[in-house]
């Protein structure tokens, strides 16, 4: 007589044994997408995206299972998770997916990712080698995940992000045409901002004073 496992008790591991990335430039690329994603849908409760997370598509099932270096599942809510199970997640299935290759990367292993994306209901799927400097896209039609004809220039459907290949590599675009910016640049930002906001206040101040020297009241202008 066969025992039936209860899906209920079967263990679902928050982790493969699998390093994140093997080289630095690898690791900075996962950042950086997954980083501006955060901040592009920081104001939408309903978008989760995560870097490196373990995506379960079957209950009962815990050796069918993909980490994707970055996925966005929209209409999901933000939170932490310790991984992704597609059935307590409305049964929705990231739509997005990115890989970064490294040199370490192999055909047979990157064919297994796309045949699991392509089966479970990814809709968008973008690889990106920073050796090679090479972008390749895949978007769901009638047959399944489709090749993008041309990346360069490619808008995303779901996440309205744009593509740009140029002399310096891969761009990616907010839909507003900002840049996709590392954490240093955008602290760098910040920290401009903040203090051409401080000299504003300060001339300001100084304006006050001499209006008030004038015998103005600089609240009534």
């Amino acid at each position: 007589m066969v025992q039936q496992l209860n899906p209920s008790k079967i263990i679902y591991p928050d982790s493969d044994g699998q390093p994140m990335s093997d080289n630095t430039q690898q690791f900075q690329w996962i950042v950086v997408i997954k980083e501006n994603l955060e901040i592009l849908f920081a104001d939408n409760p309903k978008v989760f995206v995560a870097g490196d997370l373990l995506w379960y598509p079957v209950e009962g099932d815990n050796k069918t299972r993909q980490a994707p270096d970055i996925m966005v599942a929209i209409g999901r809510p933000k939170g932490d998770r310790g991984s992704y199970r597609q059935w307590e997640e409305g049964d929705i299935a990231p739509q997005v997916v990115f890989e970064i290759l490294s040199p370490g990367n192999r055909l047979k292993e990157m064919t297994k990712k796309f045949k699991f994306y392509e089966r479970y209901g990814v809709e968008e799927y973008y690889i990106y080698d920073p050796d090679r400097v090479d972008l390749a896209g895949w978007l769901r039609g009638e047959e399944g995940l489709e090749a993008i004809e041309e990346m360069n220039g490619w808008i995303s459907p779901r996440l309205a992000i744009r593509f740009e290949e140029g002399e310096e590599g891969l761009t990616l675009y907010y839909p507003n045409g900002r840049k996709f910016l590392t954490s240093v640049e955008l602290n760098q930002r910040a920290e401009m901002a903040e203090e051409r906001a401080e000299l504003a206040e300060s001339r300001l101040a100084v304006l006050a004073d001499k209006l008030r020297e004038l015998g103005i009241d600089p609240e009534t202008l």
